[in-house]
């Protein structure tokens, strides 16, 4: 299997805009609740060991200012554990429940008796030694509390503001949802313009080009069909008087009459194959696949000298002079099939219109940063008045009318023209006296092949 078709029948690979979107939100937000929660529930749990050292403080330094303590006697909390002895070692109080040893060691320090571990808070004063301590698992267990409760907003925050992240970028994203509908919904021959209206900044540029380019395609499809309308209706009439030639020299008795019914079937065969080319040359000109070509470097010199053999023979039999004056090197940016076609077009036109013995001249140059193409001949030129419609398909003005001919020169060389982003000028030549024809390209850029 070659690679073309392999290539063709692999899957497409596609995602989701909004789905990538939300899953990149949602797992930015749930790391993000992680992190807090996590960092909430280290610091909930430093705040409360903070607290509960300052109680255990406190509770020392209120014994310490006189509060009555009789030996037995209890304390409201049972998470604290009293002991206080005299100057003399003796033990003054204890509160009730397990012994703690008597310690030198004043401050904060963790001891473990009978299997339990107790953080111990010793204070001294001039009279007595007092000990509090607190059981460290029942600590712990109200510390992991208060972080928990601490948590309890991020843990629930996170799920709201996952909901509330989906809820905006749905919305936010249904433009491109409606503008996804409408084109599904389109039908294929409908090419109008999309609707604009409310669409975000974000998305108005591409509704904008998707325009334009319905726009050009809505072009393409007219030119197509009044091409082919008009091609059809101008390819009726040479069929048609091909048959009757045909049927003349069918009834044709004797050789003289064979002859000229041949003459003229081959003349009828001549000018329906030049309306042939040249309307396949036209629709060459105009297709997407030339005018999406790439352009490159074209020396006018040597096109123009390709065009100049081609049509050496159409002036020799009419006698025509036909020269090439170069005012210096020329090249522009372009195709060089398609700028033989259009200079090849002009020269057949200004051979075909100028009398015999004429004179047909090629010019060009640079100059003010175009690069001129200019093409003079001796014949009776174009009015005025008709130098706007002779651009068009099929048309022939009265001076053109004696001169078979199908209309389609010079509306082949505007299509390419245009290909070329040029421009082109009808005149009078005031050396020739007949038409002068000037085209004029912009300067190629440097980084042209």
């Amino acid at each position: 299997m070659s690679t073309s078709s392999s290539s063709a029948s692999s899957p497409r690979s596609t995602h989701s805009l909004r789905r990538r979107l939300l899953w990149l939100v949602m797992a930015a937000i749930a790391l993000a609740s992680v992190l807090l929660a996590s960092g909430a529930y280290r610091s909930a749990l430093r705040q409360a060991d903070a607290m509960f050292d300052f109680h255990l403080q406190e509770l020392a330094r209120s014994v310490r200012g006189g509060v009555p303590f009789a030996p037995g006697a209890d304390v409201p909390s049972i998470e604290f554990q009293v002991q206080i002895w005299g100057p003399a070692g003796e033990e003054i109080f204890r509160s009730v429940g397990t012994a703690l040893p008597a310690r030198a060691v004043l401050g904060f320090s963790d001891v473990r008796v009978e299997g339990v571990r107790y953080r111990v808070y010793s204070l001294q004063s001039a009279e007595h030694t007092i000990q509090v301590a607190q059981d460290l698992d029942a600590r712990e267990v109200r510390a992991r509390n208060l972080a928990l409760n601490a948590v309890m907003p991020v843990a629930l925050f996170g799920p709201l503001l996952m909901l509330a992240v989906w809820w905006l970028i749905s919305r936010s994203l249904a433009p491109v949802e409606q503008v996804r509908r409408q084109v599904a919904a389109r039908a294929a021959d409908d090419l109008s313009a999309l609707p604009d209206d409310g669409l975000p900044d974000e998305i108005q540029p591409l509704v904008n080009e998707l325009n334009l380019l319905l726009e050009r395609v809505r072009l393409a499809v007219m030119a197509q069909r009044q091409f082919v309308a008009d091609a059809a209706h101008e390819l009726r009439s040479p069929l048609t008087a091909l048959k009757l030639q045909s049927e003349g020299l069918r009834r044709a008795v004797d050789e003289p009459s064979r002859e000229a019914a041949v003459a003229r079937l081959e003349s009828g065969i001549e000018r329906a194959t030049l309306l042939v080319t040249q309307l396949l040359a036209l629709a060459r000109a105009e297709g997407p696949g030339e005018t999406g070509k790439r352009l490159e470097r074209v020396d006018l010199e040597a096109v123009a000298r390709q065009a100049v053999g081609d049509a050496l023979s159409q002036a020799q039999a009419r006698r025509i002079d036909l020269g090439v004056n170069a005012a210096g090197p020329a090249a522009v940016a372009g195709q060089p099939e398609l700028l033989r076609i259009l200079l090849r077009n002009l020269l057949d036109n200004a051979i075909k219109y100028s009398p015999e013995g004429g004179q047909v001249d090629i010019s060009f140059g640079a100059a003010d940063g175009r690069v001129r193409l200019t093409v003079e001949d001796t014949g009776p030129g174009i009015p005025d008045s008709e130098r706007e419609r002779v651009f068009d398909r099929f048309y022939r003005g009265a001076a053109q009318a004696a001169v078979p001919g199908s209309g389609l020169g010079l509306a082949i060389v505007q299509s390419i023209v245009k290909a070329h982003g040029a421009e082109v000028v009808l005149g009078r030549s005031a050396r020739l006296g007949g038409l002068k024809v000037d085209v004029s390209f912009p300067a190629p850029a440097g980084g042209l092949a």
